[in-house]
């Protein structure tokens, strides 16, 4: 019998030949971004039933959470705001005062050389729970039924009053996520105008309308009140339609753009990476954790080895960085074994 010319399998026959032929290099702790949700009210962390392990931190605990962070060599933390007051018009989210303005100022203080990123939304911070100003249809009150709609251009100029608020907290990114056309620009114009021409845009480009979100409504506490969020962020069924977002977001003045959810989306992170070429960050978002966790605690899986190989797709397919709750369990791996690999 003749054998093959070449033969794969002696790629893989051993530790070191496998590590001779690896294709993508090893997930690392500057690769991820760690999501932190800071509660306005509580006095003690409270950890959020759907996501084990991941908490509401008070304003008081969230510097030494971030030193944590910037200790294991994180790439950054990214915020999200829950408020003791929410109305109509989210106008909690650009208060001065505002619970992720004075975490962004507790960080910069408490914990140099973290780099802080903070989600610019107003669904944590909206009575109704939607990302924008709800006006009502023509004839027509707000109510639990299709007769409303979500304002666009009312909408950016608050998203870029609270991008504002943040740059003037010391944030070094802002990250709009609403998914309002014009948003990027819009954000960039105020901080420009403003002086604050160093602080960067990340901005979810092609944020989808998405069933693996329920966890994160849960710790943000930002479920819509009524209807879907189907009008502003992306069918899953598209993938072009991410790459015209993310090109209008380029020529609108963001520094990276970002791809939400990851895992069913890798398609979309590899085709944003070549057809754009550009800084790009994916986020692995909440269900994806709680499923994870959920067959871990089961013993369905092993956690680790399960996470590190879904993170090292996520680098394979041309994420620059990885916004994960898992980041911070990852650098406490990385750095007891730092030859740990996705395959092992």
């Amino acid at each position: 019998m003749a054998f093959p010319k070449v033969r794969m399998r002696e790629r893989r026959k051993d530790e070191l030949t496998r590590i001779k032929h690896c294709e993508t290099s090893g997930v690392s702790a500057g690769d991820l971004i760690m999501p932190i949700f800071v509660k306005e009210g509580i006095a003690v962390k409270r950890e959020i039933g759907s996501m084990p392990g991941i908490y509401q931190w008070p304003l008081k605990d969230v510097a030494a959470e971030a030193r944590k962070a910037r200790d294991l060599g994180l790439g950054g933390i990214i915020l999200f705001g829950i408020p003791v007051y929410k109305d109509s018009l989210g106008s909690s989210a650009y208060n001065e005062g505002g619970i992720v303005q004075k975490a962004i100022y507790d960080i910069k203080k408490k914990a140099p050389g973290i780099r802080v990123i903070a989600d610019v939304c107003l669904c944590e911070y909206t009575s109704h729970g939607h990302c924008g100003i709800v006006k009502r249809s023509p004839g027509h009150k707000v109510t639990r039924s299709p007769d409303y709609y979500i304002d666009n251009d009312e909408t950016i100029k608050v998203l870029a009053k609270i991008a504002l608020s943040y740059a003037e907290a010391g944030v070094d990114f802002v990250a709009p996520s609403a998914m309002m056309d014009g948003q990027v620009k819009a954000i960039k114009e105020a901080l420009i105008k403003n002086g604050y021409t160093k602080t960067k845009i990340m901005a979810y480009s092609a944020k989808y309308a998405s069933s693996f979100y329920g966890p994160f409504r849960d710790a943000a506490e930002s479920p819509p009140q009524f209807g879907d969020r189907k009008t502003y962020q992306m069918d899953y069924h598209n993938s072009y339609e991410a790459i015209l977002e993310a090109r209008l977001d380029i020529e609108e003045g963001a520094d990276m753009i970002m791809v939400k959810p990851a895992l069913g989306y890798t398609d979309i992170i590899y085709r944003m990476k070549k057809e754009l070429d550009f800084p790009l960050a994916s986020y692995s978002v909440s269900g994806e954790y709680s499923m994870i966790k959920a067959a871990a605690l089961k013993g369905y899986i092993d956690e680790r080895k399960t996470v590190l190989e879904v993170l090292t797709g996520f680098k394979r397919a041309g994420a620059d960085k990885i916004i994960t709750y898992h980041a911070m369990e990852v650098a406490l791996w990385l750095k007891n074994n730092p030859s740990t690999k996705a395959q092992d």
